[in-house]
């Protein structure tokens, strides 16, 4: 599932360019028993599986032996709300930062004892940690220095602020399409006066 999110575009140049490194670990390979078991049934009965403390414990210990100041996190419902000042947080911290991705029903409550920082990336539910664990990778990789193409491209952007603000409109070549005109004060040059302009079309979501 990684592979193709991590080898393309920005988070691709990224690891191409030294600025960010991916790697991964398997919860199989500490899996218990012959069968590599990762997960067993929750006690109180009910639906649904959930990993066992062993072998994400084990993964969490591994990755820190690489890593031993890294940022362990962990994306479930009953985290805060993952924001933008989370990621510059991330970004612009030195340390590594260990992902877990949770499977099934859900995981042993216990091992939220190795977790640093707990993230809900929003009010609805995964099948798995995969895909919020590459939402926080993009995220963060992003703001890294060298990343994106101009200096200020992460800094005009939506969410800035942690208000729901949302950058304003834009538009590109050619000026009519189909009807449709670029705003005229975008056309004239005059830098105040578009700024006045984006200032007024950004807004609240």
């Amino acid at each position: 599932m990684f592979e193709g999110v991590l080898g393309n575009s920005m988070l691709w140049k990224a690891s191409d360019r030294g600025i960010a490194q991916y790697s991964f670990i398997n919860l199989r390979d500490f899996g218990l028993g012959p069968r590599k078991q990762v997960d067993d049934t929750p006690y109180g009965g009910g639906d649904g599986m959930l990993l066992k403390p062993e072998p994400v414990v084990a993964a969490i210990e591994l990755a820190k032996q690489n890593d031993p100041d890294a940022i362990v996190l962990l994306p479930t419902p009953r985290g805060s709300v993952y924001k933008q000042s989370d990621a510059k947080e991330l970004a612009a911290d030195a340390r590594g930062i260990i992902i877990v991705c949770p499977r099934y029903e859900g995981y042993d409550e216990r091992i939220t004892a190795y977790i640093d920082r707990q993230y809900c990336m929003g009010s609805y539910v995964l099948t798995g940690g995969e895909l919020p664990a590459m939402t926080i990778i993009d995220s963060v990789v992003r703001l890294l220095p060298g990343v994106l193409g101009g200096e200020k491209s992460a800094e005009i952007e939506s969410f800035q602020d942690d208000d729901e603000t949302i950058e304003f409109p834009q538009y590109t070549r050619p000026d009519e399409f189909r009807g449709k005109r670029v705003p005229e004060v975008l056309l004239n040059g005059h830098h105040g006066e578009i700024a006045k302009w984006r200032k007024t079309h950004s807004h609240k979501s």
